[in-house]
Parts: C-alpha cells; structure tokens; sequence
C-alpha cells in the first residue's frame, strides 16, 4: 500500500540476507500491502550492522532506521545476531544522549518464512515513525533553545576528601624504580613541563632521570597511552588509579604482554582542571613559584599569587573516583582511602540527563561548532590504537567528508564513543585535551552507563582476565529481551 499518512518520511532498513530480507520477499510475492517509506539495504548477516550505520543514516536526514535479522539460535552463520543484539542495545541506549529520539530506531527478528510478521513489523515501525513526525536536524532552532540549556552547574562534592599528594612517599617509588630500572628499558612517568605549573610526561632510562619523577595534583595525563608504542620490550609505568584501570583494559585486549609491564602505583588524591586553572591564571609571562599544603596549591605569576584548592578545582572524574588507587601493580606504594560504594552521576551527563532531546540537539550544535577536527581527543585516548587506521580517515569506505559542519564533527565524536563502549576506563583525556572545551566525555559515560546497566554491573579496566561485553555473548541475555511486536 502506499505511505500511510500524510508524506512519504525517510525510513532505513539494514535487513539480513538469509532470512529478513527473505520474509521481505515473501511478504511481497503474497502481494502483503506494505507502506512505501522503507529504503532496504541487504546485509550478510545483522552482526555486520555497525553502530555506525544507523547514527550516519539518522544524522544526515533519516527518520528512522530499522534492523531486522534472523532470530537468535537461528542465524546462517551461527553467532552474529547474538553479538548484533548487544550492540544494538547499548546504541539504543546511546541515542538520546545526542538528542536523537531511541524510539526513532529498532531491531528485531524475522526468518524468510514469516511474510506476516515482516508486514506487521514494517507496518507497526512506520506507524510508529509517522506518529513521530519527520525527524528534527541537528541545528535547527539551536540558537532559539540556547537559552533554555542550563550549562553551568556546581560540581558535585568530592566522595573523599580531596588533597595534593603533598605526603605521598615518592621517595619510596623512587626507590622502587631505581630497583627495578636494570630489567627495564623504561619507565613512563611525570616530569615538570615548560614551568612548575605543568606537567610533561617522563621517560626514564637511566638512574639519574629518576630525580626528575614528580607526583600531586599536575599530574593530569595518562601515561598509559604510550604502552603499546612499547610493545615488545620491557617497560614500566608509573600510574594512579585510573591511570591503572587503561593498563588494565590494554591487558584485556591483549595490546600489551603482562610479563613485559612493570605498573607503579601510589593512590592519587586528586588532580587539579587545568583549563579552569589556566583560565584562572589568564595571560602571563613566568611562573614565579607553586606551593602546595594538604588542602591546595598556591601558583604565583608575574608576582601574583592564586590559590586553587582541590575541593574546588580538581577534575569532575577526581569527584566521584572509586579508583584511587591501582587495581593492579606490581610495586604499590602508599595506603588507598576508603570509598564509599555507590557514586554519584558525573556532572557533564547530569547536566544532560536534566535536558530535553531538544535541548540536547542544541547543547551539541552549539559545542560542536567549536570544534576544530584536530583529533586531539583520539590521540590523547588510551584506548584508540588504530589511528593510523581510523575509519574517521579511510576514503574507502568514506565514513565521513571534509566538511565542517556541525554533523559531521558530531557523528566524529560518536565514532569515538561507539568504538569505546565497554572499553573506556573514564580517565578523561579526551576532555581534558580539547582545546576548545568541550564536555565529550559525556558521550563516553553514556555508553558506559549503558554498559554497567546492561552486563551486570560492568565496568572495564578492573580485571585483566575479564572479556569486554561487546566481545562476547551469551545465549539468553540477563538484561536485554526478545523484540515482539504486536
């Protein structure tokens, strides 16, 4: 039959080859009425549906996009549906983060022989669009619904109390490291940057660069994203918690070899938001000094000082760490503080979560315009190792343009939160090496909470032996049900 109300709307189906698109067929030989809005696409199998198909298709104008395979314990090649359910399930987790409606997507089952049911679910899913409406673009009214998009927001408060390190036993790692240095050919690590108020990363080869190791609240990169660039040879690391949780990850999908990583580990206090610390500080010409107390450092700049206590200037991820210290190490130094179990909603998704999709859609217009494709963000990941291969890149096939509209740099991000989801540890590099300041961290969260409510708690990073939910399977899902439609 034709479109069922109305104008035809844009609606994409990603149909598997051995049985959707079969009962597509037999719903068509039964001369089954049909709406007309569904563009098919055949797939060889529902597992080969990257995430990132459907996020393209509703990102450059689709109103909805529908995945059908064959039903689980049934597929042509065995698995693929099983692997596809998980993925689809997170991402439908993911879209409203963006602002896109989940109601916009779906899966489900149909074999070759059920020409009814494919009718019932492309009749139900168009309904369901039509309902909707066609389906808003990024952008459009962002400046109108700016107003109504509350970005500034107080930090929650810490779930421990907050410090600088300045009682750490660094002797005590120095010595460790001084130790172990003869079976090594390095170890990563902190050094005072281009003044006292930065940090730059350390690679200590000889006995004298261990004096230069430095430890408190500037120590703000992860030095886990330079491992696998050793891998091979015999390194160490020196890291604080969550700095331990990206090694832990790295060991999980075998990126590095347990047996050549020496981890280093003292219990991290907290590190200090360089950006509102630089903002802070404004335009100088020398760092006079820095001086920490238990409580915070005191930065002086062209003869002025500036106080920054750590209660309330230290990183949102420091706020509600349960990490503190090292879930692996070979050399543990120092004693780890009590954490309490539960912790709170990181404050970049709380500000989203109180958002509508409409707010959503014009919080992300308006930072993505900001954004300069510089990739600093992918680079300073832990976790993105193919960048030499990234498909951000690849002309073939060509997953994105060089245009510099507000998509295309939105859909960039998505393909770094999608290829992190169950894999990233939250360290927060991404965030804190944008230089123009915008919260993508939270896409990364979102996926991880999608992650930890789906898997039973999950949560990467924590256990070497562990395998990533979105590498695995399980016949019957605890958390994700069959798709009925009725």
């Amino acid at each position: 039959m034709p479109v069922m109300k109305g104008k035809e709307l844009r609606i994409v189906g990603f149909l598997c080859n051995w049985c959707s698109y079969g009962g597509a067929d037999t719903a068509g030989v039964a001369r089954a009425e049909q709406p007309t809005d569904l563009r098919i696409v055949r797939v060889p199998c529902s597992g080969r549906v990257d995430s990132l198909f459907i996020v393209k298709a509703l990102l450059n104008g689709a109103d909805g996009v529908l995945v059908s395979g064959c039903h689980p314990r049934d597929c042509h090649y065995s698995a693929g549906n099983f692997y596809a359910r998980r993925r689809l399930e997170v991402l439908k987790r993911f879209l409203p983060v963006l602002g896109i409606d989940d109601a916009r997507f779906e899966y489900t089952w149909v074999s070759a022989s059920e020409g009814q049911r494919w009718r019932q679910v492309v009749a139900s899913f168009t309904s369901r669009i039509h309902a909707l409406g066609k389906a808003p673009r990024l952008g459009e009214d962002a400046q109108a619904l700016l107003k109504a998009v509350g970005t500034a927001a107080l930090p929650p408060p810490p779930l421990r109390t907050l410090g600088t390190g300045k009682n750490a036993p660094l002797d005590s790692l120095k010595e460790a490291i001084k130790e172990k240095l003869p079976e090594l050919e390095c170890v990563i690590g902190w050094r005072q940057g281009y003044d006292a108020a930065h940090t730059t990363p350390l690679f200590i080869r000889k006995t004298e660069d261990i004096d230069k190791l430095v430890w408190g609240p500037l120590n703000v990169a992860n030095p886990a994203v330079y491992l696998p660039r050793f891998k091979g040879g015999k390194t160490g690391i020196v890291v604080k918690g969550c700095d331990a949780r990206s090694v832990v990850e790295l060991l999980q999908e075998n990126l590095i070899a347990r047996e050549d990583v020496t981890i280093f580990a003292m219990p991290c206090e907290g590190t200090l938001d360089m950006a509102r610390v630089n903002e802070k500080l404004g335009r100088y010409a020398v760092v006079d000094g820095v001086v920490r107390d238990e409580a915070g450092v005191v930065i002086t700049v062209d003869g002025k000082e500036h106080r920054f206590d750590m209660a309330e200037y230290a990183q949102n991820k420091c706020r509600g760490c349960v990490n503190p210290a090292a879930v692996l190490a070979d050399v543990a130094v120092g004693g780890a503080p009590e954490i309490p179990a539960d912790a709170p909603v990181p404050l970049e998704l709380g500000l989203l979560d109180a958002m509508s999709l409409e707010e959503r859609r014009a919080f992300w217009s308006s930072r993505m315009k900001r954004c300069l494709r510089c990739y600093a963000c992918r680079n300073a990941c832990p976790m993105c190792v193919c960048r030499d291969h990234c498909v951000s890149d690849t002309r073939d096939p060509h997953w994105m343009t060089q245009e510099a509209d507000v998509a295309q740099k939105l859909f960039f991000q998505t393909i770094h939160a999608l290829h992190l989801a169950g894999r990233c540890t939250g360290c927060g590099e991404c965030q804190r090496a944008c230089p123009v300041g915008i919260p993508i961290l939270a896409l990364r969260q979102q996926t991880a909470r999608a992650v930890e409510e789906l898997f039973s708690g999950y949560r990467p990073g924590l256990d070497p032996a562990a395998v990533p939910p979105l590498l695995g399977y399980e016949t019957e899902e605890q958390n994700i049900h069959e798709r009925e439609w009725k």
